[in-house]
């Protein structure tokens, strides 16, 4: 999705205006992001994708913000990913300030300063239940040697720092593309299944018959589906919907960190018990 032209210019008014609305504020699936794709245009593209974890939609500006909200999805110690999270208490946490170069910030029309926020506010929870924030900013690495972004991002590093919380800086050599890819590709299919013309009862049935036809044919992954899709007498497509849903719920498991194989023996996919634990690196700090 490209972002056309949109009214960037900032004012009191409409800061009033967001505060009202109820940006920046609640957790979950009632979180409203500060900024949302059709408020500022983007240099890459903007993204609006479904969230696992919150159940809303979430508003992403680049591809390098929606690659790094997939490997966050697909972490189970995440519950909540709120992007865009604006610093509104900035004075009421960060004393030494002084130095920094909040004029760089302010609307040159109207003289309102504008709100900064961090990319990405992370709620982790490890296997005790105990649970912590992780604060993540990306940009791009070129970015990185531009003195308005520094500034940006060590007023950032304050506010975090004095708030006590894990905050980095992401840049797009710091995101897995391949991984990010593979789970894009399975992402919708989660909760897609009525798409797919499929209730959920139906649903339940041919995930195990798949599961079972998957773990004896020596056929590819993609013959597998298109031949269970033909002896079900099933909408052309649906097999390979069902393998990208098993993928999802972590009910299958191929290596992710590859480029998926469908032409890979259907047998050779691991099937996952429901108590299974899952390893690999996790992308919010813990």
């Amino acid at each position: 999705m490209n972002i056309g032209k949109y009214n960037t210019d900032w004012s009191e008014e409409k800061y009033r205006r967001f505060l009202k609305e109820g940006r920046g504020q609640g957790e979950g699936k009632d979180y409203k992001p500060w900024l949302t794709v059709q408020d500022f245009p983007s240099k890459g593209r903007c993204h609006r994708i479904f969230g696992w974890k919150t159940g809303r939609i979430h508003h992403l500006f680049t591809d390098s913000e929606a690659r790094f909200f997939y490997l966050l999805e697909w972490e189970d110690s995440v519950i909540d990913i709120r992007e865009h999270f604006p610093l509104l208490d900035y004075e009421d946490w960060v004393q030494d300030r002084e130095d920094l170069r909040f004029d760089l910030f302010t609307d040159k029309k109207s003289g309102t300063p504008y709100v900064i926020s961090t990319s990405f506010l992370i709620t982790v929870k490890n296997r005790e239940g105990n649970v912590r924030y992780v604060a993540r900013s990306l940009k791009a690495a070129s970015e990185l040697e531009k003195r308005i972004s520094l500034e940006r991002l060590e007023i950032e590093r304050r506010y975090w720092e004095a708030r006590g919380i894990d905050w980095g800086i992401v840049t797009n050599k710091d995101i897995p593309l391949v991984k990010a890819r593979n789970i894009e590709w399975i992402h919708s299919a989660r909760y897609a299944y009525a798409d797919a013309g499929l209730s959920e009862g139906d649903l339940a049935e041919l995930v195990e018959a798949f599961l079972l036809r998957l773990s004896q044919s020596s056929e590819s992954i993609r013959k597998t589906a298109l031949l269970f899709d033909k002896d079900y007498v099933l909408v052309p497509g649906t097999g390979m919907f069902l393998f990208r849903y098993l993928l999802a719920i972590k009910k299958i498991e191929v290596n992710m960190d590859e480029p998926i194989d469908l032409n890979r023996p259907a047998f050779s996919v691991d099937i996952i018990n429901a108590t299974a634990k899952k390893g690999g690196k996790a992308y919010a700090g813990g």
